[in-house]
């Protein structure tokens, strides 16, 4: 019988007491950040920071990373458009290339808007440089038959990238957005 009594005392005591306590721990979390000075809060970012730009520079040292676009435009007549298709991307991996992106054609008005949706198993004059704000990447590839593209990648410590697909027969067509692993 007094074993029942402490079990059914135990149990009240835990579920009515039991949210204090872990109030209490939040608490104590919430007042250690709030007690954390500038300083330290600010080099914590920085450690953050560094590590996700060394995340990016090997994603770019790896020839192997995606871009994922989120804005096309082609300079100067044709203002930007926002591109809410989450397949709209650029893979780069082992040398090959595959593209879904819109694409404007054309040269003089109106320009047609299509989709650039291939693959290309050979990348030619591939060149990384480091600069002061990332990496430009460049590479040639054949698509559609013996047009040659060039696509120019500025690639930010950030993450953020800026690609200009150019080609002889179109004007250059600009797109920005983000680049990240292979998943």
């Amino acid at each position: 019988m007094k074993r029942l009594v402490y079990y059914i005392a135990s149990a009240f005591l835990c579920s009515f007491c039991g949210p204090y306590v872990q109030q209490a721990a939040a608490q104590t979390t919430e007042a250690h950040l709030r007690s954390t000075t500038h300083e330290e809060r600010a080099e914590r970012r920085a450690e953050r920071l560094a590590e996700y730009e060394k995340f990016i520079d090997s994603l770019v040292l790896s020839h192997n990373f995606e871009f994922n676009a989120q804005t096309v435009a082609m300079d100067p007549s044709i203002p930007m458009r926002i591109l809410t298709n989450p397949n709209y991307i650029v893979t780069v991996w082992r040398g090959q290339l595959d593209v879904c992106l819109p694409y404007y054609t054309g040269v003089v008005p109106p320009y047609r808007y299509v989709l650039m949706n291939t693959g290309s198993p050979l990348l030619s004059d591939y060149l990384v440089v480091q600069t002061s704000y990332g990496w430009n990447v460049s590479f040639k590839t054949t698509l559609y038959a013996e047009s040659e593209y060039t696509f120019n990648f500025e690639i930010y410590s950030h993450g953020g990238a800026t690609l200009t697909i150019s080609n002889t027969w179109y004007n250059p067509v600009q797109y920005t957005g983000t680049i990240t692993k292979i998943y």
